[in-house]
C-alpha cells in the first residue's frame, strides 16, 4: 500500500514548522516541506521525523539559459539540504514561484523552443539527482485560480515533459487538487501516469478551497480505491489548509485513504 504523509507549510501554522513536523511525525505520517532554505534544518533534524518531499530549488526557471543555470545550481544546493533530511524526492515546477505561488516571469505562451529548453534543464536536473541519489519531481499546477502564468502548468504538459526526458530521476508530481480544476478526469489521468510508470509522487487537497479530503467535491474514497487497484505503493500526501482543526484534517485525511 502507499504511504501517507503531509505538509507541514500548511497545517498547525500556529506553531513552529519544527513542532508542525514532530506533531505530524506523532500522528504517524511522513512530513513534507516547501523552501528549506526559510527553515532551521537542524531543528528539523531533532524532530525524528521522516522526510517525504521538499522543494527542489530556490530560484530559476525551466526555458531559459540563464534560468536553467540559476535552478541547476540552487538545486544542488538542495540536493545537499536534502541529504541532510534524507529527503528522497525533491518538487519541481514549471517556473520560479514567488512567496504567494506566482511566477516570477508570468508567461502567456509556452513556445516550441521553450518546450526544448525545459526538456534539456530536466534532463540535466535527472542526472543531478541520480548522482545524489534522489529524485526529482515536476508538479503539475492548475493556472485558473492559484498559478495563473505558470508554464508546463497542466497534467498533461508534465506527464509529457517527464515522459520525454525518459531518466528515472525525474517523475511527476501528480497533484489531483490542481488537476480537478485543470482538467478533472482524476482516475484515468491516475490510471495513464501509472501505466506509463511516472508517478513519483501523489498530492491531495479537495476542491474549491484546498482544504482536507472530503470537504469538497472529489472523491478521495474512489481514488484511495484506483490507487490500490493499480497497486500504487508510492507516496500520497495531503497538501491541504485545515477547514477547521488541524488534528481532524489528519484524522479525515487518513480516513479517506484507508481501505
Amino acid at each position: 500500500m502507499y504511504t501517507l504523509a503531509v505538509c507541514a507549510e500548511m497545517v498547525f501554522t500556529d506553531v513552529s514548522i519544527q513542532e508542525r513536523a514532530r506533531r505530524i511525525h506523532d500522528a504517524g505520517f511522513q512530513v513534507e516541506i516547501w523552501d528549506w532554505s526559510r527553515h532551521d534544518l537542524a531543528a528539523l533534524e531533532r524532530t525524528g521525523a521522516v522526510f517525504s518531499s521538499m522543494t527542489g530549488y530556490l530560484r530559476g526557471s525551466l526555458t531559459d539559459e540563464e534560468g536553467a543555470a540559476e535552478l541547476l545550481r540552487t538545486a544542488e544546493k538542495s540536493v545537499k539540504a536534502a541529504e541532510r533530511l534524507r529527503c528522497p524526492r525533491l518538487n519541481l515546477h514549471g517556473t520560479g514561484l514567488d512567496d504567494k505561488g506566482l511566477p516570477v516571469t508570468p508567461m502567456t505562451e509556452t513556445t516550441g523552443p521553450m518546450w526544448v529548453a525545459a526538456q534539456r534543464t530536466l534532463t540535466r536536473l535527472a542526472e543531478l539527482g541520480e548522482r545524489a541519489g534522489v529524485v526529482f519531481t515536476l508538479e503539475n499546477l492548475n493556472t485558473a485560480v492559484d498559478h495563473p502564468g505558470v508554464p508546463f502548468a497542466t497534467a498533461a504538459d508534465t506527464l509529457a515533459l517527464v515522459a520525454s526526458v525518459g531518466r528515472p530521476g525525474l517523475r511527476m508530481n501528480l497533484d489531483l487538487y490542481h488537476a480537478q480544476i485543470g482538467e478533472g478526469n482524476l482516475i484515468e489521468l491516475l490510471r495513464k501516469a501509472h501505466a506509463l510508470g511516472l508517478i513519483g509522487e501523489i498530492q491531495v487537497a479537495d476542491v474549491p478551497g484546498r482544504c482536507e479530503p472530503g470537504t469538497g467535491e472529489i472523491n478521495y474514497s474512489a481514488v484511495a480505491r484506483a490507487l490500490a487497484g493499480l497497486g500504487y505503493d508510492g507516496t500520497v500526501a495531503m497538501e491541504a489548509w485545515a477547514s477547521h482543526d488541524s488534528d481532524l484534517a489528519l484524522e479525515r485525511f487518513r480516513s479517506a485513504f484507508t481501505l
